[in-house]
């Protein structure tokens, strides 16, 4: 199998978080989500677990009270950020703060809420293995899912806030005591695809050859 390489590197280097140019208008339909997930179905999980559970929330009443649910930890949390990003000067993550309170306040506009979930969680006070391959048995499908959805057009976010009131949302969702909520992403449409690839230090500035330092 060979792959065209320009454009898989494209795919994965723009493949951003979107916010401000996510479309609320557009309709997205059931089948290009499940599309999405069946295609995250291949990433890796823990001794092949396969523990992925995801929530597909369309109903506008749900949407509604989770991101009213995400606004009880985003507001002052986002707020602060953006007042200590003014005093640095930092320009680039003061404008990822910038978009990150429209979406809070948009959020119940998105067509979908998914809401990645895992069966069983790590207990309390688990060490550092448990809590790791418990987090690595979700994200990659997690990614991959993302970049299902850029290939198609549209655009999603990986967010977290929600989590600080999550039994709130278990609540709302009807979701099990034995389901992990691990983030809530808005899925939609993008307006545009021109995605650019964003500015990171040289790859060389933060990889260390055989030991710490070196």
């Amino acid at each position: 199998m060979e792959f065209d390489l320009e454009v898989t590197d494209a795919l994965l280097s723009t493949t951003r978080s979107v916010r401000k140019r996510l479309d609320f208008d557009r309709p997205v339909s059931r089948e290009i989500v499940e599309t999405c997930v069946g295609i995250s179905q291949q990433a890796p999980t823990g001794t092949n677990s396969q523990g992925w559970r995801w929530i597909v929330v369309e109903d506008k009443a749900k949407k509604a009270r989770l991101a009213e649910i995400y606004r009880m930890a985003a507001k002052g949390y986002l707020e602060a950020q953006e007042i200590e990003l003014q005093k640095s000067g930092n320009k680039q993550t003061s404008r990822v703060i910038d978009s990150a309170l429209f979406l809070a306040e948009n959020l119940q506009h998105a067509p979908f809420h998914v809401i990645p979930c895992l069966e069983g969680a790590p207990p309390e006070g688990a060490p550092r293995m448990a809590v790791a391959a418990t987090m690595a048995s979700i994200f990659p499908a997690v990614w991959s899912f993302q970049l299902a959805l850029r290939a198609r057009g549209l655009g999603s976010c990986i967010t977290s806030l929600h989590l600080a009131n999550a039994e709130l949302a278990a609540e709302v969702l009807g979701i099990p005591d034995n389901i992990m909520q691990v983030a809530l992403l808005p899925v939609a449409y993008t307006k545009g695809t021109d995605f650019k690839i964003a500015k990171r230090p040289p790859a060389s500035s933060i990889i260390h050859w055989d030991e710490w330092g070196a």
